[in-house]
């Protein structure tokens, strides 16, 4: 087993070989020694070993939330965890295997949160924008990844790590004609010019809103700024809105733009952070924002939590986020006090229950939009139902056919041939009828 750690981002490795108790100092050049297999080989294994670990605190690479299976340190195949690699969806709904690495992990900046900040004792390593396109192109032909998901701590500066960013999207892109997808984080106060290059090579940018609230972000993270934040993702939002309503403008980041949100680092309430992404979503029109909870880091400063927030918290906030985008609710109809969402119950399901006067929705009558608000019934099948009434009355029985969930929408609808019983009215009953039950995981 090799060991690496260098005290600077511009010298050598230190590298202990275990096995056959040698020290070699790598530097550049590389050194071999005599019975040691390739340097530069081992030195790329580690890098890899350290920057992949530090990249997956990063959520706007969204992962299929299936538990995954590794193979590291034991026999076996089929594994879905391999070194560095995540899980994304693409727009059209299709699950992409993407290398999921820092550029480095060395940073100026001591964000309070981050386990990369610049007084933490982590492993410290950095590739070469080179080194970054072998891995990615290696990955790809061995069929593993479909693309790269790039990010980077900050080294130097803003500009010049942006320019190292962008150096291996146009290596990729021009020198290698790389045709899969590019995911690249932006550097907020890295000039205009330099986001737009990133555009042109990238098909998606995220800027990292990091906290919810601007006195939260001064607070952890001082050499940060909202205002050059908000100015990366408008910078983004027009290049995008240029090269959709220019006939002859380049391609310019066609997935969009995204952020992450850390949830649980500050006392902030999940009403100001649902507020915060309708406002993300109207004023750059993001196509995502993800909330990472936070995660206790060791020798973590005490200006942030010792635990870690509910992991359902999060999730929860994915599903409010989910209502806001795709089915028109804002973030006042969701929680209309300053508070957190209810762990216990699903927020469609708070939200009909805290409306009850609109409920039983007839579905021979009622708009379409009303009807993807029922518990139970999603946008698809609101859509469906539509098109059925238009050819007959709708029964209870079609719901089953439609795959609607009956057990939460059976309280709230009323067909030719069902209507609730008075009873399923009274929220409270509801509420301890259709909670979420606790349910023990699968071991094997």
């Amino acid at each position: 087993m090799y060991n690496f750690r260098r005290s600077g981002p511009d010298e050598g490795f230190i590298c202990v070989n275990d096995s056959m108790n040698d020290l070699i100092l790598a530097s550049s050049p590389y050194t071999v020694q005599k019975n040691s297999i390739d340097i530069r080989t081992m030195q790329l294994i580690e890098k890899l070993t350290i920057l992949a670990d530090a990249a997956k605190y990063d959520a706007s690479c969204a992962s299929s939330g299936a538990p995954k299976r590794s193979s590291k340190g034991q026999d076996g195949i089929g594994s879905t965890n391999g070194m560095g690699i995540c899980h994304s969806y693409t727009p059209d709904g299709r699950c992409v295997a993407l290398l999921k690495i820092l550029l480095t992990n060395f940073c100026l900046y001591d964000c309070q949160y981050c386990i990369n900040r610049r007084s933490s004792d982590v492993p410290r390593a950095r590739f070469t924008p080179e080194e970054v396109v072998t891995l990615t192109l290696d990955f790809y032909k061995r069929n593993c990844v479909s693309g790269l998901f790039l990010s980077s701590g900050i080294i130097r500066s803003a500009d010049y790590t942006m320019e190292q960013l962008n150096r291996v999207a146009k290596l990729l892109r021009e020198e290698h004609q790389f045709r899969g997808y590019i995911h690249l984080k932006t550097i907020p106060d890295a000039a205009p010019e330099l986001i737009a290059e990133a555009g042109r090579y990238a098909d998606r940018l995220s800027v990292n809103i990091e906290l919810p609230t601007e006195t939260s972000l001064v607070r952890l993270a001082p050499e940060k700024n909202v205002a050059s934040i908000h100015q990366a993702m408008q910078h983004i939002h027009l290049g995008e809105r240029e090269a959709k309503e220019e006939r002859r403008a380049p391609r310019f980041a066609p997935a969009g733009q995204s952020t992450q949100m850390i949830v649980g680092a500050d006392a902030t309430d999940d009403s100001t952070i649902l507020h915060n992404a309708q406002s993300l979503y109207q004023d750059y029109r993001l196509r995502r924002v993800y909330y990472s909870a936070f995660s206790p880091i060791p020798q973590s400063p005490k200006t942030v939590p010792f635990e870690a927030p509910p992991l359902l918290r999060e999730h929860r906030l994915y599903q409010a986020d989910f209502l806001m985008r795709g089915y028109g609710f804002s973030a006042t109809e969701l929680l209309a006090s300053p508070g957190n969402l209810a762990l216990d119950i699903d927020p469609k399901l708070a939200w009909a229950l805290a409306n009850r006067e609109q409920f039983p929705v007839d579905l021979n009558r009622a708009d379409e939009s009303l009807i993807a608000r029922v518990p139970g019934i999603g946008v698809l099948s609101a859509r469906r139902l539509g098109a059925l009434r238009r050819e007959r009355r709708i029964r209870f029985e079609d719901l089953t056919r439609l795959r609607c969930v009956l057990e939460k929408a059976k309280p709230f609808i009323v067909t030719q041939d069902y209507r609730p019983p008075r009873a399923e009215h009274e929220s409270m009953v509801l509420r301890q009828q259709l909670r979420d039950t606790p349910a023990q995981m699968a071991l094997w």
